[in-house]
């Protein structure tokens, strides 16, 4: 019934075409050419579905066009006239994902930058495996407190929204807790220039890097740093973090994305995969931060 709700509540919201976010418009098209693709599989015509599922035939056309979102019912449906009822969990999972795969900011931060915050340390108290990649700055849980106020205040300002810069530290803080509670283990890998980009004061950059030659010799935590002059195995194009199989979180200018189904989970593990094997790791990537900081002053 849960299941069923969410479906629902995703077709209220969905529905008009012209209102959905790009990323959003775009994985409803793809479970369209999905379920497409499981019609002509079963040697179906459009007509021929719509007669066996009772429906008229304009209503095949809108679900494989993306121009409407099937319930779970119409899935059902869809599955059983096609004999390919193995399919529905992922059909089910894709739909349900849509509504929360793509959260605009000015949605998720209205009321500041300490809920965001709050909702992370409860999803992250969950995971036992955390992948992390980033190109240019700190991953969040490294960060020391100036360095996440310099990150955050940025946030704000961009997006005009309420300064809880202060509260929103204190639970980044909180998250930082994780890297010394037993049961986790952390994998990062970042670009070398992440070590000096200017996304912070060069004084707060220091800091940063005496709290992270720390970090990186914790038992739990293995530590990579791609050289800028590294062979790329593969594309440093964005940052994204992985939990334990769950899901993919990716944070752009404008939304946060969350990919949970297995695909798209499995891409971004290879993609993390041939980023780590670019890094270096121990003592040369010690070596890098105090390289890095003796280069600031």
């Amino acid at each position: 019934m849960a299941a069923r709700g969410a479906v629902r509540a995703v077709r209220r919201r969905i529905a008009p075409a012209a209102v959905v976010s790009t990323p959003a418009r775009q994985a409803i098209e793809a479970l369209g050419e999905r379920l497409k693709q499981i019609r002509i599989g079963a040697g179906l015509t459009g007509v021929g579905l719509a007669e066996l599922a009772g429906w008229h035939s304009s209503k095949v056309s809108r679900f494989e066009y993306g121009r409407r979102t099937p319930t779970e019912d119409d899935l059902r449906i869809w599955c059983r006239c096609c004999d390919a009822t193995d399919e529905l969990p992922d059909l089910l999972a894709a739909v349900q994902s849509i509504e929360t795969m793509y959260v605009e900011w000015r949605r998720s931060l209205k009321a500041g930058t300490r809920k965001r915050q709050r909702e992370r340390v409860a999803m992250e108290a969950e995971t036992r495996h955390f992948r992390m990649f980033e190109t240019f700055y700190i991953p969040g849980l490294f960060q020391t407190p100036d360095y996440a106020a310099s990150v955050m205040t940025s946030v704000v300002e961009l997006h005009h929204l309420p300064d809880d810069v202060e509260q929103g530290i204190k639970a980044r803080m909180e998250r930082r807790h994780l890297l010394f509670t037993r049961g986790h283990r952390f994998h990062a890998v970042i670009c070398e220039v992440a070590l000096t980009a200017g996304v912070v004061p060069a004084t707060v950059h220091v800091r940063q890097l005496d709290q992270l030659l720390g970090d990186v010799t914790l038992p739990n935590v293995r530590f990579g740093i791609i050289p800028t002059t590294a062979t790329h195995h593969s594309l440093p194009l964005t940052g994204f973090w992985i939990l334990d199989r769950r899901v993919v979180q990716i944070e752009t200018l404008a939304a946060s994305l969350a990919l949970t189904q297995s695909h798209e989970i499995t891409l971004y593990e290879r993609a993390f995969d041939g980023l780590a094997a670019s890094a270096v790791y121990g003592k040369a990537a010690r070596d890098l931060i105090s390289d890095a900081r003796a280069g600031l002053g």
